[in-house]
């Protein structure tokens, strides 16, 4: 049986996780799903919280809750967090998944992969130092597909969206390159993996690396969300890659 960490990405909570877990601790599997500093139920904390708190956070829960041999799993944003951790705790981690996202290079922050009109209504809507999630269609807009996902599925998820503290996505990652040595895999989501593998052939800075020996490259078709329009498959998957 394999421990999972799930981090969701932006504007998002451990709720987000529900129907992945369920599955997973069905199969016995110890699941731990995340809130990060500032939201979801955490969002009423006090704080402007960056990605270096939100790194913390994480290494204090695998402390706090004993978690070694950990699949240490990024969904879209959380990719940043996820990288910084498992670069400063790699003897507990057995694997990273990034979830319809990718890994962080060193010096690099999430905004600085933004398109430049992204960036430009980010910091036009930014308030109190957290940025509102923007229309569905604007995010598909942008690469972030809502297939799958019904109207009522839109709503019921946008409900419980909470802002995200700016810091986080502005603040750039360092690594010391600790983690560059642990097992990884990329699983495309709404992006088939044909155009995933170009993109690595072609030296794409993104995806710099992940022809090597340590990843894994996997395709769930599906939108950008896929712990709400595949769940199951999702849980599925995770749990395919954590046997390697």
């Amino acid at each position: 049986m394999s421990t999972f960490v799930l981090v969701p990405g932006f504007w998002l909570g451990a709720w987000a996780w529900d129907e992945v877990a369920a599955p997973l601790r069905a199969a016995g599997h110890g699941v731990h799903p995340v809130s990060l500093p500032g939201l979801a139920e955490r969002a009423g904390e006090q704080g402007e919280f960056g990605l270096e708190e939100h790194i913390a956070d994480l290494a204090e829960l695998l402390v706090r809750e004993d978690l070694w041999d950990v699949v240490l799993v990024a969904h879209s944003g959380a990719c940043a967090p996820v990288g910084g951790v498992a670069d400063r705790m790699p003897e507990r981690i057995r694997r990273v998944v990034y979830l319809d996202s990718g890994p962080m290079t060193d010096g690099t922050s999430v905004y600085d992969r933004w398109q430049p009109d992204f960036r430009a209504e980010a910091d036009a809507t930014v308030v109190d130092g957290r940025l509102p999630m923007p229309s569905w269609t604007y995010l598909a807009e942008h690469g972030s597909s809502t297939e799958g996902l019904d109207p009522a599925a839109l709503v019921r998820i946008r409900a419980r969206l909470t802002p995200q503290p700016a810091g986080t996505y502005r603040d750039a990652l360092r690594l010391t390159g600790a983690g560059a040595a642990l097992p990884q895999a990329l699983v495309s989501c709404s992006f088939p993996l044909e155009q995933v593998r170009a993109l690595i052939a072609a030296g794409h800075p993104w995806f710099a690396g992940l022809d090597g020996p340590g990843w894994e490259l996997r395709e769930l078709p599906t939108g950008h969300w896929p712990m709400f329009s595949r769940p199951a498959d999702t849980a599925a998957l995770l749990a395919q890659l954590a046997a390697i």
